[in-house]
């Protein structure tokens, strides 16, 4: 199959994205959806102008939400914010999809870091396959990478995977500033959200983790973020920066998935070191059986970013 038609569920920056990248990709946009509304087509929506809607009027059409669920797709992006515990609404737009026999490509954490184990039995039963690149990392290719070399063949991962956090106290080492004012500069910058609590307080990085120990376990396990040892960074002094600094080290919200489990929270690390990435940068290490360590960095957040690593599972799933 050389394009693919698409159901994008969610139309925040990730969702807007993927709606007006598809078409680089050879895609064609059958239906899209957000909270209140659907613009659906089966020989391909117009993209500006339901994006231009969703801008001026809050809408993307006329139709139900729901009816995007039935529309002629081959994929369906489920892009709607993350959620916990039953992971809803995502979790049955996928099973949805998958139940019509049909691929499902998520952004979306909640479903793969809640219900994993649901996910892949609903998969077991469908003709459709579930993808999830862009739930990790943004851009960066850490699932596929896992994919390539098999879980088998890689025994923890670590590294760095909130952008938020990591800005934070990257401009906090080096400006000599502390949490509280550095937080208002993320925010005035749009770095950190009105309310930073999923970021600053480690649970958007375990997500992460635990969505890579499930990746990992290979069906063996199943980890949710209940799982996670989580600790967060907003009661890290200026101090203790500037003390990390004169042992030549830095402070970053480190992540873990090893078989021992999911821990995240603040480590101590080497300035110069590659976990030490500075900004919004992300980066991610991979312990292997045979090829040593892999260091794979990027950008792990942003709309178009985010949308590369959906399209790029796409891709995958209709090639």
């Amino acid at each position: 199959m050389t394009g693919a038609r698409l159901a994008v569920l969610g139309v925040g920056a990730v969702g807007r994205s993927v709606v007006e990248l598809a078409a680089e990709y050879g895609h064609t946009i059958t239906a899209v959806a957000d909270s209140s509304s659907a613009a659906i087509d089966a020989d391909g929506i117009d993209t500006e102008a339901v994006l231009d809607r969703k801008a001026d009027e809050g809408v993307v059409g006329d139709a139900d939400p729901d009816d995007a669920l039935d529309a002629d797709y081959d994929v369906l992006v489920e892009a709607t914010p993350t959620t916990l515990g039953d992971a809803e609404p995502g979790f049955s737009h996928v099973a949805h999809a998958l139940n019509r026999d049909k691929h499902a490509v998520l952004a979306n954490k909640g479903p793969v870091a809640e219900r994993y184990g649901d996910l892949r039995e609903l998969e077991a039963d469908s003709d459709g396959q579930i993808r999830f690149e862009a739930t990790v990392g943004g851009a960066i290719p850490i699932c596929s990478t896992i994919d390539d070399f098999g879980p088998d063949h890689i025994t923890a991962a670590r590294g760095v995977l909130n952008g938020t956090a990591n800005f934070i106290l990257s401009r906090m080492a080096a400006e000599g500033l502390d949490y509280d004012h550095v937080l208002a500069e993320a925010q005035d910058l749009g770095v950190a959200e009105a309310d930073p609590t999923f970021d600053v307080e480690g649970i958007d990085a375990a997500l992460k983790f635990v969505i890579l120990s499930n990746v990992l376990a290979d069906g063996d396990e199943e980890y949710t973020l209940d799982d996670a040892t989580v600790e967060g960074i907003t009661d890290i002094p200026g101090t203790a920066l500037e003390l990390a600094a004169e042992d030549g080290r830095t402070i970053r919200l480190i992540g873990e998935a090893t078989p021992e489990g999911v821990s995240v929270g603040p480590r101590l690390v080497p300035d110069d070191g590659p976990l030490s990435v500075t900004g919004t940068l992300n980066i991610v290490q991979l312990e292997t059986t045979h090829a040593g360590r892999l260091n794979i960095s990027g950008r792990g957040a942003g709309g178009p970013e985010t949308a590369t690593a959906v399209l790029s599972d796409v891709s995958r799933l209709t090639q």
